[in-house]
């Protein structure tokens, strides 16, 4: 018996340190791992330029903001959308670090006063401008504006509430945090950039002499030895001839960061069988549907994609398919299940009526919130008050034009007398605005409160009445279901999980009959891929995985994604067999041009060129010295050069020249030039003056971003 306590007191401490050694490994893991709450060494860095860090808070921070401001504005996030946003702020971010080194080194600044006016002076930005131009008289209220900045330096200064509304707050403290630092920033630029481009200087006699080379007219005749008339089989070209070349034009040469793969998918769409057992449950439902008092309720509950609209629709402005059948049921009763588009729907009659096409109609608002900023203008109970006292002035004989111009709070009509002529169901009118309109009696007048605020409308005129359908539309998407997402899964597993090296991918491929698919050059940062769409999972994987792994499977819409990692692109000079494809043609055709060169040794005319080629003597007349084209030959500059070459004056022939598309011999007929004396030298000067500033603007950020050593780490957070 004491033997067997010793045995389970040596275990039970043996146990003991296995756990404690299991604890401190699993720490040290998350520890190396950069993850660890404890050593706290996760990176917050989502990129450098030139040394200065970009960190994933401010980012992200200005990546919200854009989102919210296009989310302001009625667009939809997606996730190209966010891509698109991300890209858009970080390269914002890296022209932002770039300019900043500079705009240091030669001591530019914004004063106090520059702000001021930036904010309500004379030269106030756009946004600000706008916000406080009125509409009428089209002049910009520096007063209004300076109020109003001052009041949210008061709100932020005062700090958030402890309990209560900060939506002002927040307003304020974005205003004065976020967007005066970028009008600064934005004015410290437009010096810099000043500084530039007011150095430009154009002389004189530079326009002079362009004007004297552009006047020049040249007629040639030449022989033209296409390159096509050498084999390309009998041309090679090594890696070795491409990397030399590769190393003689490095710049345009440099590769991103890339990797590339070859996939296969496999379907995971909807089958027949899952399309016939989506239309026996809508077949199902039709009884109840034809029960239901309450379409909006039914649909609801029955999770339809499209929503019920309590609107009548007239017949010519609807585009329901199958709608003659839909208007011919009786009221009550349900059509279908019929196919639309992907779905199956059930179409109810609700009502019918019949209503005008066309309305004329006039309002003035007492508006209750600011459409710009959602924020409250006037209590309710205050614009209703205010509106009935519209109301009854109106009824009492006063003009609609004059009170709607002095007291409507919509910009948009208060200059017509409160006036919208041809509304139909397709203007983008509130619901209870439209409602009543097409509703109610021409002449008819009635307060009706919208989320703007309360109207008073009246209905001036109805045409083209005709029969208007109110219809409620059960309906659902034919989707994939659980056994046929199963199966597609079940596929792609076990392609993967029995090819998991090059070799075993391809043949499997050929062996199943698979098509074998190929993305070429993904970037780490990417989140979609052409072909397949987005999938950041996908791409992730791409840059954890070795070369020649082969992924698991990936679902991308309604297929199943194998990917096998065929390719890693350090960033750097392409290699030669990435170039080739892009150096070969070059190199070809340089050789080609030897070898026709050695055939016409050196013709002394033209007609010698001739035999020797087996080509024929061509002529172009009006060559420009500043053409784009040679008529019937194309973009040749050498030719185009040689032409107006004074040393080929007068000779039989000129030495052959290896053009783009062939190698050539050419004689100077004639050489000539047109004057133009109404040509105006400032303006001209002025013209390009402009271009050699809008060309260092441009060429400005591209020499920056050149020059700097950016990293772009965004892929290890997003």
């Amino acid at each position: 018996m004491s033997i067997i306590q010793n045995i389970r007191e040596r275990a039970a401490w043996l146990v003991f340190g296995l756990i404690a050694l299991s604890l401190i490994g699993f720490l040290l893991m998350d520890a190396f791992v950069g993850r660890s709450r404890f050593f706290g060494n996760r990176s917050t860095v989502v990129g450098t330029v030139n040394g200065q860090k970009i960190e994933e808070n401010d980012f992200q921070k200005k990546v919200n903001l854009m989102e919210n401001q296009y989310k302001r504005n009625g667009m939809q996030i997606n996730e190209s959308m966010q891509q698109s946003i991300r890209e858009q702020v970080w390269s914002k971010m890296i022209e932002d670090a770039l300019f900043t080194d500079d705009i240091q080194a030669l001591g530019l600044d914004v004063t106090d006063k520059e702000v001021s006016d930036m904010l309500v002076g004379p030269n106030a930005i756009p946004d600000i401008r706008q916000a406080f131009t009125d509409k009428k008289t089209g002049v910009f209220d520096a007063n209004a504006a300076a109020q109003r900045i001052n009041q949210m330096r008061s709100l932020w200064k005062a700090g958030p509430k402890k309990n209560g509304d900060n939506s002002q707050y927040e307003m304020s403290r974005s205003f004065f945090e976020e967007s005066v630092p970028e009008i600064v920033k934005m004015r410290l630029q437009e010096k810099y950039m000043a500084l530039l481009t007011n150095s430009v200087y154009t002389p004189k006699f530079l326009i002079e002499k362009s004007n004297a080379d552009n006047s020049q007219i040249a007629s040639i005749s030449f022989v033209n030895t296409p390159y096509y008339t050498v084999s390309d089989s009998t041309i090679k070209v090594s890696d070795d001839e491409i990397q030399e070349y590769v190393n003689e034009h490095k710049d345009r040469f440099h590769q991103d960061e890339s990797r590339s793969i070859a996939y296969v998918l496999f379907d995971a769409s909807p089958t027949p069988d899952d399309s016939a057992k989506l239309h026996q449950q809508l077949a199902d439902m039709k009884a109840d549907f034809i029960k239901s008092n309450n379409p909006d309720q039914f649909l609801s509950r029955m999770q339809s994609d499209i929503p019920y609209e309590d609107v009548f629709v007239p017949k010519s402005q609807s585009h329901i398919p199958a709608r003659d059948s839909i208007y011919a049921l009786p009221k009550g009763q349900v059509y279908g299940p019929y196919l639309d588009a992907g779905s199956y729907v059930l179409a109810k009659m609700v009502d019918e009526k019949v209503l005008p096409d066309t309305v004329k109609a006039r309002h003035i608002l007492v508006a209750t919130i600011d459409p710009q900023t959602q924020q409250p203008t006037l209590p309710d109970s205050i614009a209703k008050k205010r509106i009935d006292s519209i109301k009854n002035v109106l009824e009492h004989g006063a003009s609609w034009d004059s009170v709607a111009l002095k007291v409507s709070d919509d910009p948009g009509s208060k200059e017509k007398g409160g006036v919208y002529d041809n509304i139909t169901f397709q203007t983008q009118f509130i619901p209870e605005f439209k409602d009543f309109v097409f509703n109610g009696k021409k002449g008819e007048a009635r307060i009706v409160k919208t989320s703007f605020g309360y109207h008073y409308i009246q209905i001036m005129d109805q045409k083209n009445f005709e029969p208007a359908y109110k219809i409620a539309q059960l309906s659902k998407k034919i989707e994939t279901s659980t056994e046929t997402d199963n199966a597609a899964s079940g596929l792609a597993s076990k392609f993967a999980g029995e090819n998991q090296d090059g070799k075993n991918f391809d043949q499997a491929v050929q062996k199943q009959g698979l098509q074998k698919l190929l993305a070429p050059d993904i970037t780490p940062s990417e989140y979609s891929i052409p072909a397949l769409g987005a999938n950041r999972q996908l791409i992730k994987w791409i840059y954890e995985a070795k070369l020649g792994e082969v992924s698991e499977p990936f679902p991308v819409g309604d297929k199943y994604v194998v990917a096998q990692l065929t390719e890693i692109n350090s960033e750097g000079t392409a290699t030669p067999r990435k170039a080739r494809a892009q150096v070969e043609p070059i190199l070809r055709n340089k050789k080609k041009a030897d070898v026709i060169i050695k055939k016409l040794n050196n013709p002394a005319t033209l007609e010698a060129a001739a035999a020797a080629s087996a080509q024929t003597i061509m002529h172009a007349d009006s060559i420009t010295f500043n053409g784009t084209a040679i008529p019937n030959v194309g973009m040749e500059p050498k030719v185009q050069g040689a032409a107006f070459n004074k040393q080929l004056a007068g000779k039989p022939a000129s030495p052959p020249i290896a053009g783009n598309g062939g190698v050539f011999v050419i004689k100077v007929e004639n050489v000539s030039a047109t004057s133009n004396p109404n040509a105006d030298l400032q303006q001209q000067r002025f013209m390009q003056e402009q271009q050699e500033k809008n060309m260092l603007s441009r060429m400005l950020m591209y020499s920056l971003r050149k020059n700097a050593k950016i990293k772009d780490d965004r892929a290890k957070f997003y």
